[in-house]
């Protein structure tokens, strides 16, 4: 039996060769908390691997925002952060651990990370369903013509991946604070609360 070599890709970006391409690329925070100094990170709030609390009344909580895969192994799957309301964030927490936590409706949330090689992301509307306890949750984006939105619902190639790879290895982790003044807008705007 010949043995198979290794998949890399060669990155247009950089001119290496990398391994993969990667199908999964996790953001380890909401940018919110990104954009924190360490000293306001103490302060303000607290971080998990799964979920995040800001402020008394920012609600985050990770997901698993998954692209079809048309020509190749899949899904793609972004790990993104999505922000909750206090009632969802309570109740997805009061479930973690409950196998009966796959009844749940889904819970409303906005996307809360900028992703590399699209269109601004911050603040897509999403669904997030729960799955069986120790899967992170599924991230559905509301049906729209935004090219994430279409490529959740459409799919990508092994082209698309190795751009996303691209786009992702040479993308700038600083994330400027006034993207998060017209996230905070968007969401008191939605539910009815001035500011």
């Amino acid at each position: 039996m010949a043995e198979t070599a290794p998949t890399t890709f060669r990155c247009r970006c950089c001119g290496e060769e990398h391994p993969g391409p990667p199908l999964s690329w996790a953001m380890e925070a909401p940018d919110e908390w990104s954009a924190l100094t360490p000293s306001q990170r103490r302060s303000k709030g607290d971080l998990s691997s799964d979920q995040c609390i800001i402020d008394p009344d920012r609600f985050f909580i990770r997901g698993s925002l998954e692209l079809p895969v048309l020509d190749g192994d899949g899904p793609f799957v972004w790990d993104v952060w999505v922000s909750l309301s206090e009632t969802n964030f309570k109740r997805a927490s009061d479930l973690w651990h409950d196998p009966n936590r796959t009844e749940e409706q889904p819970y409303f949330g906005w996307l809360c990370n900028s992703l590399p090689g699209y269109p601004e992301t911050l603040s897509l509307k999403t669904n997030v369903h729960t799955r069986a306890v120790g899967i992170r949750p599924f991230i559905e984006l509301e049906p729209t013509d935004h090219p994430l939105a279409v490529e959740q619902r459409d799919g990508i190639t092994m082209a698309r991946v190795i751009e996303i790879a691209e786009a992702a290895m040479h993308h700038s982790a600083t994330v400027p604070p006034e993207k998060f003044s017209t996230l905070k807008r968007i969401i008191r705007k939605a539910l009815g609360k001035a500011g």
